[in-house]
């Protein structure tokens, strides 16, 4: 253990087995003081279990849970500087809002519960709801009650377990914003596990990919969509298009070219992954290697576009207005179909059925390995 500081979490080899499934496997890392971290996944990646082990609802089978520099991993749940926010509120029918929220405040007697409580209810914008019960609240401000009652003792960590799953998309995207200002307001360590890959992105500085019940990636939102480091990171964090490629030609300097179906595409070199034998051919291990590219770097090249580097022809097979944006699927002559998104920026559109040029620029893709 080096140096750290309140509110640090570490995790070290931690692991969780059931039975014979492997829910955690072996998983190491550090959430630093007083940022908003994210457990991203599909169902039965090891998030949730990651987080009951953290709050203490959970024993690790082997591995160690540091906060602040003390080991944890044997301490019992409410012992712990943690507090948890779950997606069913879990809020006393009988009781006030206030009440509610100073509940845990009165059980240790503390003297000042309603001055607290109050100002927690001020951070989270209800203090004129105190006095109301939950069943009085729309389903966003019974979260946000939740959450004031989490926070009111300033625990250490601050642990979201699908906080916003109930809520409907529209109060969705406002507690993401919410969320995001308490978490700046109170500078408590939040760490949010979702399967919602927006959600994750909107609100996180730094976010963990996890799959079978390991960190797949770790990294910022803008560093896991732009430069991910496997094809499942790729897929799972937006739409990407992935072609198959069959090796690459090293003519030096910034770019090297990948060969993908007959077509010489412009990769650029900082884009692949570390140890990647650049020879004609890829080798038995390295046959699952993709040249990636996001539906809305991809553009329909016209008689006025500007040159591109790299350019490949099709056929559209479906054109999909989405306001902003066009979507298109267009099919390549080796059976795999392209996905397009074109901002409606007065651009000429396509039509099924038209033969379309694609380019992008070589900045903009990226190559990863493995399957998805």
């Amino acid at each position: 253990m080096g140096e750290t500081t309140q509110g640090e979490l570490e995790l070290v080899e931690l692991t969780r087995h059931f039975d014979d499934f492997v829910a955690v496997a072996g998983i190491d890392l550090v959430v630093p003081s007083g940022s908003f971290f994210a457990l991203l996944g599909p169902s039965g990646c090891g998030k949730t279990t990651t987080l009951r082990m953290v709050a203490g609802l959970e024993e690790p089978t082997s591995g160690r849970i540091f906060l602040g520099g003390d080991d944890i991993t044997a301490t019992r749940a409410y012992q712990r500087r943690v507090n948890t926010v779950f997606q069913s509120y879990a809020l006393f029918p009988h009781l006030d809002v206030l009440e509610n929220v100073g509940f845990g405040l009165r059980q240790l007697k503390v003297a000042d519960w309603k001055t607290k409580a109050m100002e927690a209810l001020e951070l989270v914008k209800l203090a004129d709801r105190a006095r109301q019960r939950p069943r009085q609240l729309s389903g966003g401000m019974q979260q946000r009650v939740a959450l004031a009652r989490a926070i009111v003792n300033r625990p250490e960590v601050l642990l979201l377990d699908e906080p916003l799953g109930a809520l409907d998309l529209k109060l969705r995207r406002e507690m993401q914003i919410e969320l995001k200002r308490i978490q700046q307001e109170v500078g408590i360590t939040f760490i949010h596990v979702t399967h919602d890959q927006e959600e994750a992105m909107t609100m996180a500085d730094t976010v963990a990919v996890m799959r079978a019940g390991r960190i797949e990636q770790l990294g910022t939102p803008n560093e896991l969509y732009d430069h991910p480091a496997t094809a499942f990171v790729a897929n799972f964090l937006g739409q990407s298009n992935l072609l198959p490629l069959d090796g690459f030609s090293d003519p030096g300097g910034e770019f090297v070219t990948a060969h993908a179906h007959g077509h010489g595409l412009v990769v650029e070199r900082a884009q692949l992954p570390q140890g990647l034998h650049l020879g004609p051919e890829m080798s038995a291990t390295e046959s699952l290697v993709h040249l990636g590219i996001r539906p809305e770097k991809l553009r329909l090249l016209g008689p006025d576009s500007p040159p591109s580097a790299n350019r490949l022809t099709g056929t559209v097979t479906d054109a999909s207005f989405t306001g902003v944006a066009t979507t298109y699927l267009v099919a390549m002559p080796w059976a795999q179909e392209l996905t397009v998104a074109q901002p409606n920026d007065g651009s000429p559109r396509a039509r099924p059925g038209d033969q379309v040029v694609l380019g992008w620029d070589p900045h903009q893709a990226f190559v990863v390995a493995g399957a998805d």
